[in-house]
């Protein structure tokens, strides 16, 4: 008799979910993504607005992480065009995708076939089934819509929503999220990646009423237009500000030197290392762990997705 295998819930967006995925799809565990569907940029922009299904492109990149095939299957997904007229910029993955929506008429479903081309360690589902659009309410009173053009306003954000007001969250995603052992919030674009899975209806009152472990993999860098000068926990409390009540147990936080020259680099886009003021984070009732969790892509701050994994994976076993 086989044992069931721990279920862990990843939720979030750009290019921070795909690499902690690529870490934890080799630990026997049953994965399940929950990702953004808000992005309005590039080729997925494109498509949403053409044909009106949810943005691929997060999908398309967690996809290939979770993904067991030949390099050059992984290649030709995620190759983009650099000519011709229409096809200029656009993914080969996006434009599968939005041909197997058509194909299947859900985009779910196309996510589910495409699973199965690209043998899938997991289960990957948008945190919507429908094209939506997130929208930023600024401190001083203006609201910029549009994911790609938040950032842009170099602006302190109040709070964001999404349009419509009507969204029915994927059935799929409130199962796995009741059925998880853990569930992993980050690491990502706080406002454009994260917090708009926790806009759509039941998906934020399902973490609330969750007993798994809750956990949020705090950013290393801030981010100019969206968290500037932001400590550890004001990432807590910005996520804490859209949802019915506190829900994280847990968070991991990277505590390591950054090299001079490497901050000088991000210091021209104007970030600076996220402070982790332990003391307030432990007022919040979390379980901090602080450890030098990351690697460097060139002159790029990545997680470790290794150490990451592995520690996700050892709170599985921890009281």
């Amino acid at each position: 008799m086989t044992t069931a295998h721990p279920k862990v819930v990843v939720i979030g967006g750009g290019t921070g979910l795909p690499v902690l995925l690529r870490g934890l799809k080799y630990y026997p565990i049953d994965i399940t993504a929950i990702v953004t569907v808000a992005d309005d940029g590039g080729s997925s922009g494109r498509l949403r607005e053409e044909l009106g299904i949810p943005a691929p492109g997060d999908i398309r990149n967690v996809l290939v992480a979770l993904s067991r095939v030949e390099p050059l299957v992984e290649d030709l997904f995620q190759h983009r065009f650099s000519s011709g007229d229409q096809l200029t910029g656009h993914a080969l993955g996006n434009l599968i995708l939005a041909a197997m929506t058509s194909i299947t008429g859900n985009f779910v479903h196309a996510i589910q076939e495409m699973s199965k081309v690209l043998n899938v360690s997991g289960n990957v589902l948008p945190s919507a089934n429908k094209s939506v659009m997130l929208h930023a309410k600024m401190e001083d009173g203006t609201v910029v819509s549009g994911e790609s053009m938040i950032p842009q306003a170099e602006k302190t954000i109040d709070r964001v929503f999404l349009t419509p007001e009507t969204i029915e969250p994927v059935e799929e995603t409130i199962e796995a999220i009741r059925e998880a052992d853990i569930v992993v919030l980050g690491p990502g674009s706080l406002f454009t990646s994260i917090i708009p899975n926790l806009l759509v209806p039941q998906i934020a009152e399902e973490l609330c009423k969750s007993t798994a472990k809750k956990i949020y993999v705090c950013n290393v860098m801030t981010q100019l237009g969206e968290t500037h000068d932001y400590k550890a926990s004001d990432h807590v409390l910005a996520m804490y500000k859209h949802v019915p009540r506190p829900f994280l147990n847990t968070i991991i936080v990277h505590n390591g030197e950054i090299p001079k020259e490497i901050q000088t680099k991000y210091k021209e886009e104007k970030a600076i290392p996220v402070d982790y003021d332990r003391r307030t984070l432990e007022k919040l009732g979390l379980h901090v762990i602080a450890d030098d969790f990351i690697q460097y892509d060139g002159d790029v701050i990545r997680h470790n997705t290794r150490k990451v994994a592995q520690t996700i994976f050892s709170l599985l076993h921890q009281e």
